[in-house]
């Protein structure tokens, strides 16, 4: 029998000690909520977990249709609690469900949300609940709305007032509900890291709080991708030398993956370096008659593509300044012509891939770089699949990120957010971290057995083993 060591983040390892725990005789019938979106990280994460689990419930997962939870149309929004009501209804039949928790796929609006959510968990018989986000109540901005005030800026108050309103109902709101919730039922909480789990615990005042990263791939998963991973995959990589160095970044274009970042540090690498944008616009970010997206705009600027200096002098000239003068061909032709530092020969746009050209993608990289922003993410599963295929990984330093490396020590390069200097230091300088010749300590099997403590009957024996390292048992942590 699988015996694993939880704790409280306050209390000693030892203190803690919980059986894994399911009935005997058939599997358990486990209903996991979440959306199927392929535009959704979290469909990618919850296939994964249905293939993790196959060998320990009946899984079936319960789509979050988008079209309609997402509308902010009254008739579309009535269809919308009907399609979740008809889920609440078919969850009678299960003996655990898991709700795969990321507010937005349970609609627009926060009341939609709210009662959407509430109708779900008080359906369930046995509940754990996955936080994609931990959200926590903050404080209206007083000095900012003041300041919108006096310039009359209308729609940064409203926005200011919603966004406070929003962050209160979803984090207390939802707090309040689990925590009535839990004196009727089982209920588990599973997070993403340390520092949610702090949170859940003690600020929404769940009982049960289980913690582990983001996993997606096994080891033969992982094996079969490096194995097949060949850069004629991708018929744009035709042209390159064998030499080239490939640095990789992924997901959907938006200002807070800090893609720019990378683009200003290539500035100071050799040519030989490449970079491979594995991501497009979102679709839910086109806009009619745009021309192009602002954030493509700003990449191509910091790659100063389709400008000259002249142009580039011209922007940032003072009012009043002298005006640049051509006395010759040979300064018009300087001028006029492509930027000298023009990078559009050493950056690729790949295209938004389905998940086997991404996880391929990543596997021909010399590098996977994650030059995210701070916006107080829980997670990615980016520099989890990075990891699991053994890539070098350079990831600037979030909270998220540090929080998961407190998981996967020595396997994390780090820079600061936005110093593309340092990062160009990094990608010239020798990989800090040999390639990891096993899985992570924390992988999709000590992944499984934290999904089957969460899931099963805490009240019947234990009936099933999983083989789990000896490492992971020591360092697995939570709260129960």
């Amino acid at each position: 029998m699988a015996i694993l060591a939880f704790r409280s983040p306050a209390e000693p390892r030892a203190n803690r000690i919980g059986h894994v725990a399911v009935p005997p005789g058939r599997k358990e019938r486990l209903a996991v909520i979440s959306s199927s979106d392929r535009l959704c990280g979290i469909a990618a994460y919850t296939d994964a977990l249905r293939r993790q689990l196959a060998d320990l419930f009946e899984v079936t997962v319960f789509d979050l249709d988008q079209y309609l939870l997402r509308s902010r149309q009254r008739s579309l929004r009535r269809l919308g609690d009907a399609h979740v009501q008809a889920i609440c209804a078919e969850l009678r039949g299960f003996d655990t469900v898991n709700i795969q928790l990321e507010y937005g796929t349970l609609g627009s609006e926060t009341r939609d949300i709210a009662r959407r959510l509430h109708w779900l968990v008080s359906a369930a018989p046995r509940l754990s609940v996955t936080f994609h986000t931990v959200l926590s109540p903050k404080p209206l901005d007083a000095s900012g709305w003041l300041k919108a005030l006096l310039r009359r800026e209308v729609r940064t108050m409203i926005d200011a007032v919603h966004d406070y309103r929003r962050h209160h109902a979803l984090s207390l709101g939802t707090a309040r509900g689990l925590r009535r919730q839990q004196r009727r039922k089982q209920l588990t909480a599973i997070v993403h890291n340390r520092r949610d789990a702090l949170e859940v615990k003690h600020l929404y005042g769940i009982e049960q709080v289980l913690d582990h990263p983001l996993a997606f791939l096994s080891s033969a998963e992982a094996e079969a991708v490096r194995a097949g991973a060949e850069r004629c995959a991708f018929p744009t990589l035709d042209q390159l030398p064998d030499e080239a160095v490939l640095i990789g970044v992924f997901g959907f274009l938006n200002s807070y993956k800090g893609f720019g970042t990378v683009i200003r540090a290539l500035q100071q690498l050799p040519d030989s370096h490449h970079l491979l944008i594995f991501g497009g616009i979102h679709p839910n970010d086109i806009a009619a008659r745009q021309p192009i997206h602002p954030y493509l705009s700003s990449l191509f600027e910091d790659g100063n593509i389709d400008t000259s200096l002249y142009r580039e002098l011209g922007r940032e000239a003072r009012p009043g300044a002298p005006q640049v003068t051509l006395a010759a061909k040979h300064s018009l032709d300087e001028l006029l012509g492509p930027h000298p530092r023009n990078l559009s020969a050493r950056i690729h746009f790949m295209g938004a891939p389905g998940t086997s050209d991404f996880l391929t993608g990543m596997a021909i990289c010399d590098a996977v770089v994650l030059p995210y922003l701070e916006v107080g993410q829980s997670s990615s599963g980016p520099i989890s699949q990075a990891l699991e295929l053994g890539c070098r990984v350079i990831a600037s330093r979030t909270l998220a990120f540090l929080e998961f490396a407190r998981y996967h020590t020595d396997s994390i390069e780090f820079f600061d957010i936005g110093n593309h200097l340092e990062l160009a230091e990094r990608l010239r300088s020798r990989r800090q971290y040999p390639p990891a010749h096993a899985m992570p300590q924390f992988n999709t099997e000590t992944n499984k057995a934290i999904y089957l403590l969460a899931n099963s009957d805490r009240k019947r024996p234990a009936a099933i083993d999983i083989a789990i390292p000896d490492d992971a048992d020591e360092q697995a942590t939570g709260a129960e």
